[in-house]
């Protein structure tokens, strides 16, 4: 995956060898000497990654990502700080900002590139998913639950020191958690789903720590979860680089200061929960764009698609499906004389009675005052009792409305029976036909057009 990169270092030939060295694998690069021309050329471009300098002359690392951090239209931009500084406190400083790793000067040439490979492809699945999603800038609620961290090691005295350490450290729950366990559909009894899972490099099995990183990024229950590899001793780069393109958020290792690793883990762990965030955003817009915003009713752009899935089914099974069209008898009145407020109250109270009335039967507004039901597997008879039992739910009472004498309120309904082997909208036009002979009837009544 390639992107544009921007390059923050204030001596030249750093510059110019990252730049090459960028060329080789198809990135565009631009470039910036200090931490003001960072910011700038950042606004500008808005580039996919930036590798950052710690010591820039104007200003520290750690106060750039927070600038970028604090404006919102660099606020996503994923920061790798590159640095000599082997002072904790300086690695520290910049994962609390915010940076995606800090990665210590000389850089493997390897490690760097996988971990640019790993920051990109994860800021892509961010990107398409924020783009499905109106709250982009959406702002992290007020109380941040703790983090529920799986450390996944054979050996259970590691675990145990780990969790001792971790948690001088954090308010996180973290607990030992097994292979097995881990690959479990529905996770171990008596434990939370992990937000995080820390992956022994040694694990256990058939190819270690890489094969399990491997299996949970891909299997749908775990794939969305922060994966962290950890090593008993700075990791070697050809591992990390394959722990990176393998998924991995990060490598953590027993060699960095326990503060450190904290920090990482909540760096990952925040991540993963804005990337839920956005997701959950997409499935709630998704929701809402199948319902109708006034009665909370399916709508039609949902009905159609169930209705033809609800065909297909009585096709294999060979059962009955009846579509009926209902719709409010001299609703313009209502809206006439009594104002278009009263109108909607109706609406909403006609689709309350016909919920309670049918709760299994596929119900949506489908255009101003009509209404669709869809119901499968009942007889002619049954299917007739029940368009009689819908229309006496929504005329067996008045509507009241507040501060307004009651409103009167009849419906008529076209049923259409088949089989599911008719094109739905075909017995759509039979159900309108039907209603349509229920409305010149007089009203009030239930009409039948059977399968052609």
């Amino acid at each position: 995956m390639t992107g544009v990169i921007l390059v923050v270092d204030d001596i030249a030939t750093n510059r110019v060898v990252l730049k090459a060295k960028l060329a080789q694998a198809f990135h565009q690069t631009v470039l910036a000497a200090d931490g003001a021309s960072c910011l700038a050329e950042a606004r500008r471009v808005v580039p996919h990654l930036i590798l950052l300098d710690y010591g820039l002359p104007d200003m520290t690392g750690g106060e750039v990502i927070a600038h970028l951090r604090a404006d919102p239209r660099t606020r996503h931009i994923p920061v790798i700080v590159i640095s000599a500084s082997p002072l904790p406190e300086d690695r520290l400083a910049v994962l609390a900002a915010g940076a995606e790793d800090f990665l210590q000067k000389p850089v493997d040439d390897l490690l760097l590139m996988a971990r640019i490979r790993n920051v990109l492809r994860l800021t892509e699945e961010w990107r398409e998913e924020a783009g499905r999603v109106a709250h982009l800038a959406e702002e992290a609620a007020d109380f941040t639950p703790p983090g529920r961290m799986a450390l996944v090691m054979p050996r259970a005295e590691r675990a145990l020191a780990l969790r001792r350490a971790l948690a001088a450290e954090s308010r996180d729950l973290v607990f030992p958690l097994t292979r097995e366990a881990a690959l479990a559909e529905n996770g171990p009894a008596g434990h939370p789903s992990a937000e995080v899972f820390v992956v022994d490099a040694e694990g256990g099995g058939a190819g270690g720590g890489l094969a399990l990183l491997s299996d949970l990024r891909s299997r749908s229950e775990t794939r969305h979860a922060g994966i962290c590899l950890w090593t008993e001793g700075a990791a070697r780069p050809e591992l990390a680089a394959a722990a990176f393109d393998l998924g991995a958020d990060d490598v953590l290792s027993a060699a960095m200061p326990v503060a450190e690793v904290a920090a990482r883990l909540q760096g990952v762990l925040a991540r993963r929960r804005a990337a839920a965030r956005l997701r959950e955003g997409l499935r709630d817009r998704a929701r809402l764009a199948d319902i109708d915003p006034l009665t909370t009713l399916w709508n039609r752009r949902y009905a159609l698609p169930r209705l033809h899935a609800m065909a297909a089914e009585a096709r294999r099974q060979g059962t009955a499906l009846g579509v009926m069209l209902l719709d409010l008898d001299r609703f313009k009145e209502v809206n006439d004389g009594w104002g278009h407020a009263a109108g909607d109250a109706v609406l909403r109270e006609v689709a309350r009675r016909l919920t309670c009335a049918a709760p299994d039967a596929l119900i949506a507004r489908w255009g101003g005052e009509e209404f669709l039901i869809a119901v499968a597997g009942l007889t002619a008879g049954t299917a007739r009792d029940l368009a009689e039992r819908l229309c006496h739910a929504v005329n067996a009472r008045l509507f009241p409305l507040e501060g307004l004498p009651p409103v009167p309120i009849t419906v008529s309904v076209g049923l259409a029976l088949g089989d599911g082997r008719e094109v739905p909208e075909d017995m759509i036009d039979r159900a309108d036909a039907a209603l349509m002979r229920s409305k010149s009837g007089g009203r009030n009544r239930v009409t039948v057009e059977r399968s052609a």
